[in-house]
């Protein structure tokens, strides 16, 4: 039989068809490929396809071919059910096609996504071997690992996030093209200019800071100084959010390209948990960056003047402090931070995409507003609960499709029981 299922989740079952995905509903999109074992197909193998809201199950004809269609090009999970291979074989990991590697625990498992065009083509051996299994442990090691990663990725968003929040009051949606900026930068200077990331990463943090500069000096201080209130400021930066966004479509398109290195085998095994390097220099590059900004904020003049100003505007700028000057500074720490969050998302979920930031907009918001708004502290702590309950989410039974509803919901239990956030401070209301 093969079993079909829409967007929306419901199944459908049809008789298998001479061709493969003869009965599904074609589109311009498919995965497709040939299952053998020692040179010989093999049939009635059950593959299925999930991602994107989008499930689809098919199995293999008589002569071992499979093919599964979907709606969009979109970061998709292939599986095979291995129960339904023959005894003592398992997928081939050795010979699978170059650049795609099973997901932890499995042979069976792979993140497939296409490539220029809207076909991908996954030819799979079979080989003897033993199936695989990971404890329910070793997989929660292996996730909280891949939760700190994601957490740190979102607190340097979220930092800058929480810094103009606090020093202006605003509520900055177009944050999430800040972050799709960086990625587009690198993807210009990485990959089109063939620039060697460790080189390109700088430019990155160089570009995003032009950006919050252009930014503060062409926008938000004429803004500012002509009065808006801080809703008006904010429906600004949705319309800023969507033109920009819009903007990287018409000059990139609507396809999904990949950076350098990604999709880097997980080949470093610390016990249980498999890394690539570039999980590595992604946490590194995280860490260092955000033990900056503490240094920055605690240790030096315009930090301490930073947090100054977020505990009271009106009094910072009584003492003496250059107010529009510390702002300036903020967006474009702020800006510099975000971009390099955008190249890390990129890896993390691989791929450069015209609305990749929006994708992590309202995680970023969830992390900012259980640290507590305007204080970085609590957006850093923030971003690691959120970064860990999205990827633990999927362990405790939460489809994937829904794994960032876990996440949000902790976080109204949480304001419920804490409104000001984790480190935020009691306020007075009338």
């Amino acid at each position: 039989m093969l079993f079909l299922a829409s967007p929306s989740g419901a199944h459908a079952s049809a008789t298998a068809p001479d061709t493969p995905g003869g009965d599904q509903e074609q589109t311009a999109f498919y995965f497709g490929g040939v299952i053998t074992f020692d040179g010989e197909p093999v049939p009635d193998v059950v593959i299925s396809v999930d991602g994107g809201g989008f499930e689809a199950e098919t199995i293999t004809d008589a002569d071992g071919k499979w093919r599964l269609y979907v709606p969009e090009k979109d970061e998709y999970t292939l599986v095979v059910d291995e129960d339904t291979l023959p005894d003592g074989v398992i997928v081939d990991p050795a010979q699978l096609p170059e650049g795609m590697q099973p997901n932890s625990g499995t042979t069976a498992e792979f993140d497939v996504e296409f490539g220029a065009t809207g076909t991908k083509i996954v030819n799979l051996f079979l080989g003897e071997g033993e199936r695989l299994t990971t404890s329910f442990w070793d997989q929660f090691t292996e996730r909280l690992i891949n939760g700190i990663n994601f957490g740190l990725l979102l607190a340097l968003a979220a930092v800058g996030v929480s810094l103009i929040f606090g020093t202006t009051g605003l509520t900055n949606f177009a944050h999430a093209e800040m972050l799709t900026f960086g990625a587009v930068i690198a993807l210009v200077f990485g990959v089109n200019f063939a620039i060697p990331m460790w080189i390109t990463i700088p430019i990155v943090v160089i570009a995003g800071a032009a950006l919050g500069w252009a930014l503060d000096a062409g926008l938000w201080r004429p803004l500012r100084r002509k009065g808006l209130g801080l809703v008006q400021l904010m429906i600004v930066s949705i319309g800023l959010s969507l033109a920009i966004r819009y903007t990287y479509q018409f000059f990139i398109g609507g396809g999904t390209y990949q950076l350098p290195g990604a999709g880097a085998p997980r080949d470093i095994r610390l016990g249980p948990i498999a890394v690539s390097w570039i999980d590595l220099a992604s946490m590194g590059i995280s860490i260092v960056l955000l033990l900056a900004v503490a240094y920055w904020l605690l240790r030096t003049r315009i930090g301490k003047a930073t947090r100054a100003i977020s505990d009271n505007p009106g009094l910072a700028a009584a003492s003496g402090i250059n107010v529009d000057r510390v702002i300036r500074i903020v967006w474009i720490l702020s800006a510099s931070l975000a971009a390099v969050a955008g190249v890390l998302w990129a890896y993390f979920r691989p791929g450069v995409k015209w609305d990749m930031g929006v994708q992590v907009l309202l995680l970023i918001f969830a992390a900012v507003t259980l640290g507590g708004l305007g204080t970085a502290f609590g957006a850093l702590i923030g971003a690691l609960i959120v970064g860990i309950l999205v990827e633990l989410s999927t362990l405790l039974g939460i489809p994937p499709d829904m794994k960032y509803v876990g996440a949000l919901a902790v976080l109204i239990i949480i304001l419920l029981v804490r409104p000001q956030g984790l480190l935020g401070r009691k306020e007075r209301l009338g």
